[in-house]
């Protein structure tokens, strides 16, 4: 199968980021969490949004008064909101809140991209752009100079944050509406339409990761919710990652699913990968929590070279592995590592087995067996 790059949420870009954020006032806390989704549309192969930061206003809508706007979370990231389609929501941050009633919130869109890779597995070209379906081809978004402060959606009441309770948040930005064409120029302009949906549609997974020693929490551990499918007949659609984010300082995580049946995936550094079975319901908070099993660890490393491909061209490596979930043999991914064309990787796996997929565009996916042994240096070199 030629290869282009597949919905995927990769560890390097993390989910779910606490903001550094105080208490205002001397009233209790709550938290806010924020996750994003789309409509889907046959006009573009992919809409790329950068948001840097997301805000919350205490005063009535009728006041625009700066001082009253408090930030959430700052994601920085860039967004493929065709990523987002049928169900499927991406955190962008929760931090917490003085518990009361919050009129608007806001989203800062940003000027400038992560490093992650797009659909065609080449670096953004620009922080907020389109790419046409039909041949590829790049259109850089303009936002509005009004627009540029933020675009602001009204709660009307959804946005209220009790104390010591979490408010859920779900934006669904309509990339098909947001995309303006602005007539005989052939500029195209970002003006968002934005609304907030009901969360009952969702679930809402919360936890905590911890080793299995003294029982700390387990900082920077990733949580993927994974679909594995046996009977793909292409191995680089057998396991989907439909969400994943990293924890806090003290362990915690937190998801938002589509209703349906998931591998809900553990992985740290130091640490052998573990997973459960989660038929996540709509409406319903869940609580799955993880304690992890030290293990030993060797280093996995090489080079990757595309040919023809610029140094500005990625390549994906999935690191997959067979494990016994509920009793049944699953396979899920514990890493995933993008590599820029002529770069050198390296990471850190616990000691076994397991099958890496390379891919990128242009070329047939490859899969290598691959064994760690601890305390060594196992080398592949990926050549397309």
């Amino acid at each position: 199968m030629i290869h282009s790059f597949k919905k995927t949420v990769y560890k390097s870009l993390g989910i779910f980021g606490l903001a550094a954020l105080a208490a205002c006032g001397g009233g209790g806390t709550g938290t806010m969490s924020v996750g994003l989704t789309d409509a889907p549309t046959e006009d573009y192969a992919a809409v790329y949004v950068t948001i840097s930061e997301i805000q919350v206003h205490r005063n009535g809508p009728e006041s625009d008064d700066e001082g009253g706007w408090q930030t959430v979370a700052e994601p920085n990231r860039t967004y493929n909101l065709l990523d987002l389609t049928d169900g499927v929501v991406e955190g962008l941050g929760e931090g917490p809140l003085e518990a009361g009633s919050y009129s608007q919130i806001r989203l800062i869109i940003g000027t400038a991209p992560d490093a992650s890779p797009n659909i065609l597995c080449h670096t953004h070209p620009f922080a907020n752009y389109v790419i046409d379906a039909d041949d590829s081809e790049i259109h850089q978004l303009t936002v509005p100079s009004g627009e540029q402060t933020g675009l602001k959606i009204v709660c009307a009441g959804k946005c209220d944050v009790a104390e010591n309770q979490t408010t859920e948040l779900i934006l669904d930005f309509d990339a098909a509406a947001s995309v303006v064409v602005a007539g005989s120029s052939g500029n195209y302009n970002l003006k968002p339409t934005i609304k907030l949906l009901e969360t009952a549609d969702f679930t809402l997974v919360t936890g905590r990761v911890t080793n299995g020693g003294d029982l700390a929490g387990v900082a920077d551990a990733q949580v993927s919710a994974q679909i594995f499918d046996p009977t793909a007949a292409n191995p680089e659609d057998a396991v989907i990652v439909q969400t994943a984010t990293l924890t806090d300082a003290n362990g915690d995580y937190q998801l938002f699913l589509r209703p349906g049946d998931y591998n809900v995936v553990a992985t740290a550094s130091g640490f052998a990968a573990t997973a459960v079975n989660l038929t996540a319901l709509p409406g319903q908070t869940p609580t799955q929590d993880f304690v992890l099993t030290a293990a030993p660890s060797g280093t996995f490393a090489g080079l990757v070279a595309i040919t023809g491909a610029d140094a500005e061209t990625f390549a994906n490596l999935s690191v997959q592995q067979d494990l016994t979930v509920a009793g049944l043999p699953e396979v899920v991914e514990v890493d995933s590592i993008d590599v820029l064309n002529g770069a050198s990787y390296s990471a850190e796996l616990s000691a076994g087995d397991y099958e890496v997929l390379a891919s990128t565009c242009g070329f047939p996916t490859q899969t290598t067996a691959v064994s760690v042994s601890a305390g060594a240096t196992t080398a592949l070199d990926v050549n397309f």
